[in-house]
C-alpha cells in the first residue's frame, strides 16, 4: 500500500468509529516493528476497509476523494506515460477541468507532489485522493493494449532469437531439411552403415546425457548437509528490514481449487502489508473468477484479469503482472502450490548475499500426494533427485539451472531487464533460467519447499509432460540459433551443459524406445553380424549401467526426504521412461504441428492430506 504516514490516523480511525482503541494500539505496534504504515497495517488485517481508510484520509488531507472505479477517464491523458512510474508513484491522470488537469492520487497530496505531477503532464493540477487499489485497476484497464503487446510480444520486439515465437530461423531449417536428406539418402544407398552409424549416435548420446546427469547429482549428494539460509538467518531478519514483496499466481479453469490456493497463501511467514498477491485470471474463465471471489480473499489480494488473446498462456499472464507489480522482488506460485511459510524471507537473504548478478532463486519442488498410486510415487522419487540433487549440483557447478515452473524467487528490476517471460515457450521457467545464465547472469536455489499435487492420472500426466518436453525442444532450438554468441556469452562450460541438459533430457526419452526394442530383438536374432561389437557393447552399457544410474539417484531422492517407501518404486524407472518417451514423442509432434499450444493439466484430483505435507514425507509409502 502506498498510505502515506501520518501519526494521528490510528485516533481518527477510532474517533470515526471505523476501528477500536485496543485494535489501533495493535496496529501501531505491528507498524513500528515492521516498519510499515498503521493504515496499511490495519487494510491487510481486514480490521478496516481500504475505501473508508481514503476517505477519512481524504477529508484529513482537505482534498476530495474520487471512486475511480465510478469515474470516466480521458485516455488522451496517458499518452507518453509510462504505467510502470505512474504505478511507483501512486497517480493516474483523470479528465481535464478548468484549464488543468484532475489527478487521482493515493499519496499525501502535496505541494511537491502536485508540482511533479504537473511537470510530467505539462499543466496545472488538481489532486483528489483515492486507494491504490483503484489507481492499479485503472492502469491496467487504462493501459490494457499497451499492457497486452508488451506482455505478448516485449520479448519478441526487443530480440526475435530470443523468442520461441518463430520455431525454426532460416539457417535452422536448411540444417534441418539437409540432415533429413542425408539420413535419406544413406539409408537408401548403404542401409546398414547408415543404421550402425544412426546407433551408434544414438547410444553415445544416450550414454553422454546419462552420465552428465549422474554427475551433477554426485556433486549434489556432497552438497546435502549444506544449508545455504539456516533458520537462525531467518530470524535475525528484522520485519521492518523486510522489502514488499509481489506474488504472482496465474489460475485459469481452477474454481475448484482457488479457495484451498488463497488459504496456502495466507500461511507465509511475511508482514501482510508488505505483501502484493496478485491473482492472474483469465477474461474468458467467469467460473474461476467467481470462485474467487466467493473465497473472501483478504485485502492484499489483487484480482487482474488478462484479456484474451493468442497465445493465451500461463507466461503472458505472468508478464501482465510483471508489467504492474511493484515489489522489489517476485515469486511465481501455481494454484496447487502450498510453500514452506518462510520461504520468502530465505529469499531475500539468499539475494542480499547473492550479489547483482543473482537474478533468481528456485525452491525445491515436492508432493503431498505422493502415496496416491504408482504414478505419483513415480513421479516424487523423479522430483526428489532433480530438486534435492540435480539442481544444487548445477549450482555448485555454476551450471545453468532450468527453472522449475513455480517457486521462482526474482529481482523485478533484472527480469525487467531479462523481457520477462517468453508467452510463446511453453516451459518458459526453463527457458528463463537459461536465457539468464547466457546472458552472464546466476540463478541459485535455496533449501526450501513448495509442496504440490503429483499428477495421478497418466493421460493427464502425458498431457503436462508432453508441454514441458516440448518446451525443452523450444528452448534449445531458441538458444542454439546463434551457438557462438551463446559461447561468447555464457561461456563453452556452460554451453555444453545447457546442450547436455535441456537437449541430453528429450533425447534421453526420444532414445529409449529403439533402445530397448533392440535389446528384445537380441533375444531372437543375432545382430553381432549387423552391428559392430563396440556399439552393442555401449547399448548394453546403457541399458544396464545407464538405467542403474537413474534408479540409483531416484533412490537417494526418496532417502532424501525421508519417504522410505518409495525407494523400492524406483527400481520401475524404466518403465516410467517409457512413459516419458510417450509424451516425448507426443511433444515432438506438437512442435511441428502446434508449437504455441499450451496443454492444460487438471488439478485437484487428489483429496489434500489431513496430515500435511511434511508429515506426508515421512508416511508415504
Amino acid at each position: 500500500m502506498t498510505v502515506a504516514t501520518d501519526p494521528r490516523i490510528g485516533e481518527r480511525l477510532v474517533a470515526a468509529g471505523l476501528i477500536t482503541a485496543e485494535q489501533r494500539d495493535w496496529a501501531v505496534g505491528v507498524a513500528a516493528r515492521n516498519g510499515a504504515r498503521v493504515g496499511a497495517v490495519l487494510v491487510a488485517a481486514g480490521l478496516v476497509r481500504r475505501t473508508d481508510l481514503y476517505r477519512l484520509l481524504a477529508r484529513t488531507w482537505a482534498h476530495p476523494y474520487i471512486d475511480l472505479a465510478d469515474t470516466r477517464t480521458d485516455r488522451s491523458l496517458l499518452d507518453g506515460l509510462d504505467p510502470q512510474t505512474l504505478r511507483a508513484q501512486g497517480w493516474f491522470p483523470v479528465r481535464r477541468e478548468g484549464g488543468g488537469v484532475l489527478v487521482a492520487t493515493s499519496e499525501r497530496p502535496t505541494d511537491e507532489v502536485r508540482g511533479r505531477i504537473g511537470a510530467v503532464l505539462g499543466a496545472g493540477v488538481t489532486l483528489a485522493v483515492t486507494t491504490d487499489w483503484d489507481i492499479l485497476q485503472a492502469l491496467h484497464a487504462g493501459f490494457r493494449e499497451t499492457v497486452v503487446e508488451q506482455a505478448t510480444l516485449g520479448l519478441w520486439s526487443r530480440d526475435k532469437a530470443q523468442s520461441a515465437r518463430t520455431v525454426l530461423f532460416p539457417a535452422q531449417r536448411i540444417v534441418l531439411w539437409a540432415g533429413l536428406a542425408a539420413l535419406v539418402a544413406g539409408l537408401v544407398l548403404s542401409p546398414t552403415d547408415t543404421l550402425t552409424v544412426l546407433l551408434a549416435l544414438v547410444s553415445l548420446a544416450f550414454l553422454v546425457a546419462v552420465t552428465f546427469k549422474f554427475a551433477v547429482c554426485m556433486v549434489g549428494v556432497r552438497q546435502e548437509n549444506r544449508v545455504s539460509v539456516t533458520d537462525d538467518d531467518v530470524r535475525a531478519i528484522r520485519d521492518q528490514d523486510l522489502p514488499v514483496y509481489t506474488v504472482l499466481v496465474p489460475v485459469f479453469r481452477e474454481a475448484n481449487i482457488v479457495a484451498q490456493l488463497i488459504d496456502n497463501l495466507g500461511g507465509l511467514d511475511y508482514p501482510a502489508e508488505k505483501l502484493e498477491i496478485l491473482l492472474l485470471l483469465e477474461e474468458s474463465d467467469t467460473e474461476t473468477i467467481e470462485a474467487a471471489k466467493a473465497a473472501n480473499p483478504p485485502r492484499n489480494v489483487t484480482f487482474l484479469i488478462i484479456p484474451p488473446g493468442h497465445p493465451q498462456t500461463k507466461p503472458k499472464a505472468c508478464n501482465v503482472g510483471l508489467f504492474l507489480a511493484r515489489g522489489d522482488y517476485l515469486v511465481i506460485y501455481d494454484a496447487e502450490d502450498k510453500p514452506d511459510a518462510d520461504q520468502l524471507k530465505k529469499a531475500v537473504v539468499a539475494f542480499e548475499r547473492g550479489g547483482d548478478d543473482l537474478v533468481c532463486v528456485q525452491a525445491a519442488l515436492n508432493y503431498w500426494n505422493a502415496s496416491d498410486n504408482w504414478l505419483t510415487r513415480m513421479f516424487t522419487t523423479e522430483y526428489s533427485f532433480w530438486f534435492d540433487y540435480m539442481l544444487p549440483g548445477l549450482d555448485r557447478l555454476g551450471l545453468p539451472i532450468p527453472l522449475g515452473g513455480t517457486s521462482n524467487h526474482f529481482r523485478t528490476a533484472a527480469l525487467r531487464a531479462l523481457g520477462g517471460w517468453d508467452p510463446f515457450n511453453v516451459t518458459e521457467d526453463a527457458d528463463l533460467g537459461i536465457r539468464a545464465a547466457a546472458l552472464g547472469h546466476t540463478v541459485g536455489v535455496i533449501d526450501s519447499t513448495t509442496f504440490e499435487e503429483a499428477n495421478r492420472a497418466p493421460g493427464n500426466w502425458v498431457r503436462q509432460r508432453s508441454r514441458w518436453i516440448k518446451g525443452y525442444l523450444q528452448t534449445l532450438l531458441v538458444h542454439l540459433r546463434h551457438p557462438v554468441r551463446l559461447v561468447r556469452t555464457a561461456g563453452l562450460r556452460q554451453s555444453l551443459a545447457f546442450a547436455l541438459l535441456i537437449g541430453g533430457t528429450p533425447v534421453t526419452f526420444l532414445c529409449t524406445p529403439p533402445l530397448y526394442l533392440l535389446f528384445l530383438a537380441s533375444w531372437f536374432v543375432s545382430l553381432d553380424g549387423l552391428f559392430p561389437g563396440w556399439v552393442l557393447y555401449v547399448s548394453l552399457f546403457n541399458l544396464l549401467i545407464g538405467n542403474g544410474m537413474m534408479i540409483y539417484v531416484s533412490m537417494m531422492g526418496a532417502f532424501k526426504r525421508r519417504r522410505y517407501g518409495l525407494v523400492g518404486w524406483a527400481l520401475l524407472n524404466p518403465l516410467y521412461w517409457l512413459l516419458h518417451s510417450i509424451a516425448s514423442y507426443k511433444a515432438l509432434w506438437q512442435l511441428v504441428t502446434k508449437p504455441h499450444y499450451w496443454e492444460k493439466t487438471l488439478h485437484g484430483l487428489s483429496r489434500p492430506s489431513s496430515a500435511g505435507p511434511q508429515q506426508a514425507e515421512a508416511v508415504a509409502g
